[in-house]
C-alpha cells in the first residue's frame, strides 16, 4: 500500500492576515464575500497556501508596458484629431 500524501499545513485568518499585510477584518471580508479560497473545517476557517497561491497568480494583472504607450497614442490622437492606438 502506498504511503498517503501528507496534509499540507493549513493557515489560520490571522496567519493569512499577516502573510497579507492586511487586517483580518478584510481577510474575514473577503471570506464573506467568497473572493478568496477557503476551507470550513466545522465552525474554523483554514486556508491552504497553495490555493491561496493560484487564487493570487489568478488576480495578477499583466505589466503595464513602459515603451511610452500613452505618449504614443496622445501624439497620434492631437495629429488626426481622432483617438486611435498605434
Amino acid at each position: 500500500m502506498a504511503s498517503p500524501e501528507p496534509l499540507p499545513q493549513l493557515l489560520t485568518i490571522d496567519q493569512l492576515a499577516e502573510r497579507f499585510g492586511m487586517s483580518i477584518r478584510h481577510i474575514r471580508r473577503l471570506v464573506a464575500e467568497r473572493r478568496v479560497p477557503y476551507l470550513k473545517v466545522g465552525w474554523l476557517v483554514r486556508f491552504d497556501p497553495a490555493e491561496i497561491t493560484t487564487w493570487l497568480d489568478g488576480a495578477r494583472h499583466p505589466q503595464r508596458s513602459t515603451t511610452g504607450d500613452r505618449f504614443d497614442l496622445a501624439l497620434s490622437s492631437s495629429r488626426s484629431g481622432t483617438c486611435q492606438a498605434i
